[in-house]
């Protein structure tokens, strides 16, 4: 059986989905499409954490379906500005897993993953999925992946 390892970047997908189709992202569609057929290795979300009762309700529901949830605080600088991305930590294991599995799933827009999906295709010879919103996902991360599957359809809610 194939062996998977997914990771999310809950930030991005929800901000994305929301800004091209004004929708939310439907996890327990995509995780049935990312794990047919497949033993799940890892599937991690990684998300901030702002404490709310709201966020919290969601978070129960992505580990229902089948995630870890890996949080990191919420951080209000002084300017105004915000804090909390999760790149560093989605990357680290991503790597980790890449030995182990077979392939390896990302969510995310995010042009910083270039480099990791390469790095996973080049060093370990693994498969890597892309899912992300068409016209909000870097080319350089589409071009980078095995495969790019398009946010969009079915993996929509609302």
């Amino acid at each position: 059986m194939t062996r998977v390892a997914i990771f999310v970047d809950t930030q991005n997908v929800y901000y994305t989905v929301r800004e091209a189709y004004g929708k939310h992202f439907d996890y327990r569609r995509f995780w049935a499409r990312a794990t047919a057929n497949r033993e799940v290795l890892a599937a991690r979300c990684y998300a901030t954490d702002k404490g709310d009762a709201k966020q919290r309700e969601f978070q129960n529901i992505l580990r229902s379906i089948g995630f870890e949830v890996r949080l990191k605080p919420f951080i209000q600088r002084a300017d105004g500005s915000a804090k909390g991305d999760w790149d560093v930590g989605i990357t680290l294991d991503a790597i980790e897993y890449a030995a182990q599995a077979d392939v390896v799933v990302l969510v995310s827009g995010d042009g910083d993953f270039d480099l990791l999906a390469e790095k996973i295709r080049e060093v370990h010879g693994k498969r890597v999925e892309v899912y992300g919103v068409p016209k909000l996902t870097a080319n350089s991360l589409i071009n980078a992946a095995s495969q790019f599957i398009p946010i969009e359809g079915e993996l929509l809610l609302g």
